[in-house]
């Protein structure tokens, strides 16, 4: 089976991919979010999993948009939440008052905004495609600059860590969902969550929006999440994106999608799943039990 992900190898994604693939996979990078997406659509992978969810920095845009707006013959299939702990590394030793720049992807650098800020105020900050394309800049680099990436990025490319640990919040964790094409997703088991999108049908009209939900409440399923995106058509449209306890296919989620079909303009079922077994760390490289930034150069 190929799985695509955000690569290079090194990325958290593929850490992801490993924690929680139930067998051996062939594993296929792409150099963005919506690439390992559209893969799956087009039938170049078998599966994709990406990120589409932070605890600290909330969704990941790209992901939704995608699914929902491009990706319409791809299915959330699994998820798997994976502890995020991000390194600072260099191509070699170094202290950190000496560091330059700071390499990383946007959401790496967002996660870990108040270590950069106390600990690298001066430091120029450039922007990477992923956090493993970071480390590869820096230890192909001349200059004294720092990635924000993973161990396994360093150890892969043969660079220092010089500090662990420094997201901002020691419980930092994404969510990662395992893609599929919609005709290969098996039926779930009845503790499943359904995740769906939906926009229009009178999203200007005043109580609209409750309305719609209100035919989740009145049947008792619970939404674990909700929010909002921008439809990309005319300003002041959005596309609503939310996440039900049960199963699509049974009562009450069956009702209630069914009777939200009659008040909205589209609505998109983007996956019925479970979680991945086994997925909760990096076996041999999890450092959660570790409070705070660990650093391990001197003069850190």
């Amino acid at each position: 089976m190929r799985v695509g992900y955000l690569g290079p190898a090194g990325t958290h994604s593929e850490e992801a991919l490993r924690t929680s693939a139930p067998f051996d996979v062939e594993e296929v990078p792409y150099s963005t979010i919506r690439d390992a997406v559209m893969a799956v659509q087009d039938g170049a992978v078998d599966r994709a999993v990406v990120p589409i969810e932070n605890a600290l920095e909330g969704a990941v845009a790209v992901t939704l948009d995608t699914l929902a707006l491009e990706a319409d013959r791809v299915r959330i299939a699994a998820e798997v939440v994976h502890p995020i702990h991000h390194c600072l590394v260099a191509a070699h030793s170094l202290r950190l008052e000496d560091v330059t720049r700071v390499v990383s992807h946007p959401q790496a650098a967002a996660q870990c905004a108040r270590f950069l800020r106390e600990r690298l105020p001066h430091a120029e900050r450039v922007v990477a495609p992923s956090t493993a394309d970071a480390v590869i800049s820096v230890r192909r680099g001349r200059e004294p600059a720092v990635a924000l990436g993973s161990r396994l990025a360093a150890d892969l490319y043969d660079c220092v860590v010089l500090a662990e640990n420094v997201e901002d919040h020691p419980d930092n964790a994404t969510r990662f969902v395992w893609l599929a094409p919609a005709d290969a997703v098996s039926d779930p088991c009845r503790d499943a969550k359904t995740s769906v999108v939906f926009w229009g049908g009178g999203d200007r009209s005043p109580g609209w929006l409750v309305g719609v939900l209100r035919e989740f409440s009145d049947r008792g399923v619970n939404l674990t999440r909700i929010e909002s995106r921008p439809r990309r058509a005319q300003l002041g449209h959005y596309m609503f994106f939310a996440d039900l306890e049960g199963a699509e296919g049974r009562p009450p989620v069956s009702e209630a999608l069914a009777a939200l079909r009659g008040r909205v303009e589209a609505i998109r079922v983007l996956g019925c799943y479970g979680s991945t077994g086994g997925a909760s760390g990096y076996t041999g490289r999890d450092r959660g039990s570790m409070r705070g930034p660990h650093l391990l150069s001197r003069g850190g």
